[in-house]
């Protein structure tokens, strides 16, 4: 009986999960936000881009 009210008595936890998950989700998004927009990304994906443009046959 002692476990099953363990259980069930997690009143509150929902709302600090829900920010704790916002606010990792928030600093995921801006981490790779800044690594998408960087000048090594930006370069590798162009030089990948035009190798497979330019291949000759």
């Amino acid at each position: 009986m002692r476990l099953l009210r363990a259980l069930v008595a997690e009143e509150g936890m929902s709302t600090a999960e829900y920010a704790i998950g916002t606010i990792a989700a928030a600093a995921f998004g801006a981490v790779l936000y800044s690594v998408v927009t960087g000048d090594s990304i930006v370069n590798a994906l162009t030089k990948i881009i035009d190798k497979a443009l330019n291949t000759s046959v």
